[in-house]
């Protein structure tokens, strides 16, 4: 057992979250990913699974045939869109802790990381005290990554945010330094999708366990031409520790623009499988890098969608990555 800030816990081991996790049940049948064949699990954010249509979290991931999700985790450590009518779940104390994993392990599925929106220049200690428990949590159950908000609320001026921003990443990985959990700042809004404060942030930091999760479109939103984002892709290189997949997908002429932030977004933003983006040049990028993160489906053109259509949009996504991340 070993004692951390958000209680007592026992061993990832034990709870049953291994760093490569064995295929369960019919997990080979169903066409699963197998981590033995791939490095990459194929997941999807918690948030989508309600849209499938099914009664609770478990069966919606197996209804998309999903290796696991990302969890979000809420203020009071609730992991509120694990939705389950037999259950709620949480990052509170022990029982829960254990409660959750051994769902998931029931499951046959993974945690691929903690989803954080972080408010660290207006919640200040209390934002960094909580990113710190959740970060306990998952060295114990053996998840790698958190993703973390870096948006300046308060702070207006870029470079007191930046000075700010880094003394906060110094600190994380300060008051985490035995752990292997690695922080990834989602690059998205007017500030951690520029390319040029991401870098000073990132250098200013210094640590293999502080970099990025890579919102694959959020770039593509920003405004960068497409041929941009796999230099972007390949400068991140071995920063990236977690990933969001996501696509737009722009009439040809726009496509190499330097287009206005947010351009036709919600027009325009599509399944993965549709979208402009290259995944299968992304994952010959993240290999170059040996990334062993996921490849977790993000899509927010969910809503453009009838209901009934949503759970084999998300499948389809699903098969869609999970042939590149096969053949990597």
């Amino acid at each position: 057992m070993v004692a951390t800030a958000a209680g007592t816990f026992c061993s990832a081991a034990s709870l049953g979250q291994d760093p490569v996790v064995k295929p369960a049940g019919n997990e080979a049948k169903s066409g699963r990913n197998d981590p033995r064949k791939s490095p990459w699990l194929v997941t999807c954010r918690d948030t989508h699974l309600r849209e499938t249509g099914k009664p609770d979290c478990w069966t919606a991931m197996d209804a998309i045939n999903a290796d696991g999700a990302e969890v979000g985790v809420d203020e009071d450590l609730s992991c509120s869109a694990l939705f389950d009518p037999k259950a709620k779940y949480s990052l509170n104390g022990s029982n829960n802790v254990k409660a959750l994993a051994s769902r998931f392990k029931d499951s046959g599925r993974r945690i691929s990381a903690f989803c954080l929106h972080s408010q660290f220049d207006t919640r200040g200690e209390k934002e960094i005290e909580f990113t710190l428990k959740v970060a306990a949590v998952a060295a114990e159950l053996g998840v790698p990554a958190i993703r973390l908000d870096v948006v300046p609320r308060q702070i207006k001026d870029q470079a007191e945010f930046l000075k700010f921003a880094v003394g906060v990443g110094k600190k994380l990985v300060a008051e985490t330094a035995k752990s292997k959990v690695r922080f990834g700042v989602e690059n998205h809004g007017g500030t951690t999708n520029k390319v040029e404060f991401m870098k000073e942030l990132l250098d200013g930091v210094g640590s293999d366990r502080f970099g990025v999760t890579l919102d694959t479109a959020n770039l593509y939103w920003f405004g960068y031409p497409l041929s941009k984002l796999y230099r972007i892709y390949a400068d991140y290189g071995a920063k990236v520790c977690h990933t969001h997949c996501k696509s737009i997908k722009y009439p040809e002429a726009d496509r190499e623009k330097q287009r206005k932030m947010g351009f036709e977004y919600d027009k325009r933003c599509c399944p993965v499988y549709e979208g402009d983006i290259d995944f299968a040049k992304l994952a010959a990028i993240l290999k170059k890098t040996g990334y062993q993160g996921d490849l977790c489906i993000e899509n927010e053109s969910l809503g453009r969608f009838p209901v009934e259509e949503r759970l084999n949009v998300l499948k389809k996504e699903v098969a869609y990555l999970r042939g590149i991340a096969a053949k990597v």
